[in-house]
């Protein structure tokens, strides 16, 4: 969807693309799938192909509408790094991004591989606007941050959500944020705390912000926010005039 969000670490979502493919255990329950499908059966136009990747030009410039400066989840109904995206298309949205300064992006991926590689191909950064994260649900999709390093940004993050595994020992130099959360839905899988709190610890000692989202349940909130007696809402602290992190 696109307009204001539900999502506790961002204010609006925009999907200039919509649709996406599994490609690990944390696709398992997706619940843009989910919803992308309960969309389709009530004829809304944007879902029409349901969750095969589509691109909507018509929504491109919906950031530019947004005048008071937010925080705007990039393609939550999608991946920005999904592979079928057609390279003018990903430089329009980033040309969106660049023209829409007062807004910060947070765009997550589990493909950095191919934001890596488009970028390249178009020899261009990441406006300083942009914050760039990338999913990881167990310690065996720690590349995902390896190359979310190599890729040039104002801020990066890790998405920790839904844990299915421990992460164990994680190197957060060039790592700005972490967000973590279990799973929700009918078949949610439960996370242990141990893993929350390992990730949560190695933020303090090496100087990640940490936000816990949720422990999950058949509903977003229904295991509350609350982490050995109360919430965890850090977010990086940047000089974006300057395009460096404190």
């Amino acid at each position: 969807m696109t307009g204001p969000s539900n999502i506790e670490w961002t204010e609006y979502t925009w999907n200039p693309t919509t649709g996406c493919d599994p490609i690990s255990p944390g696709c398992d329950n997706c619940y843009a799938e989910d919803l992308s499908l309960r969309l389709q059966a009530m004829s809304r136009p944007k879902y029409k192909n349901g969750f095969k990747f589509t691109v909507h030009e018509k929504d491109l410039n919906w950031p530019l509408t947004i005048k008071k400066p937010a925080m705007i989840f990039t393609n939550s109904m999608s991946d920005f790094g999904h592979q079928d995206m057609p390279l003018n298309f990903f430089d329009a949205i980033v040309g969106t991004m660049e023209l829409a300064k007062q807004h910060t992006f947070q765009v997550l991926t589990k493909r950095p591989i191919v934001i890596k590689q488009m970028l390249q191909k178009l020899e261009r950064d990441l406006p300083s606007n942009v914050w760039l994260g990338v999913s990881v649900e167990n310690r065996d999709y720690l590349w995902r941050v390896d190359v979310l390093k190599q890729i040039k940004a104002s801020v990066r993050f890790i998405s920790y959500e839904p844990a299915l595994g421990p992460l164990g020992m994680v190197n957060l130099s060039d790592i700005h944020w972490i967000i973590a959360g279990g799973e929700s839905g009918p078949h949610f899988r439960s996370p242990q705390p141990e893993w929350f709190r390992e990730i949560r610890d190695q933020c303090v000692a090496q100087g990640a912000a940490f936000f816990f989202k949720q422990w999950g349940g058949r509903t977003p909130k229904a295991g509350g926010r609350i982490l050995d007696g109360r919430t965890h809402d850090e977010y990086p602290i940047i000089t974006m005039a300057l395009g460096n992190f404190i």
